[in-house]
């Protein structure tokens, strides 16, 4: 892949291992979202986190200046799945890392796509 200018990079991460008492309470999976963005220099525009019930995930979305960030998770699996797409300035990767410190799980699969390539 060359170093042309692209509008965007999106990073697509499936966390393994993660504490399944984290993936099943949205305030914190909030709290570590919002300080992934602010560690990527990237700001926050609104944000949206919904619980399903007992023992069950949360999916949450944060919108961006920068476009969105996302989580899905699975308490039964210890699976949560990111999503997060920046352009400008920010920093995706750095969003990455600051979730594997807060959700610390024990394998990640990511895969990082420039979108608009020419």
């Amino acid at each position: 892949m060359n170093d042309a200018y692209t509008p965007g990079m999106h990073v697509l991460a499936d966390f393994h291992g993660v504490d399944p008492a984290l993936l099943s309470d949205a305030i914190p999976l909030q709290t570590a979202l919002k300080d992934a963005a602010t560690a990527a220099d990237a700001f926050v525009i609104a944000s949206h986190f919904h619980h399903f019930g007992p023992q069950m995930g949360v999916t949450g979305v944060l919108l961006l200046r920068e476009s969105h960030m996302s989580i899905h998770t699975w308490p039964e699996t210890g699976l949560a799945v990111i999503d997060i797409f920046m352009c400008g300035h920010a920093q995706p990767k750095r969003a990455l890392a600051a979730l594997q410190h807060s959700l610390r799980p024990t394998r990640v699969v990511s895969q990082s796509i420039r979108r608009g390539a020419p």
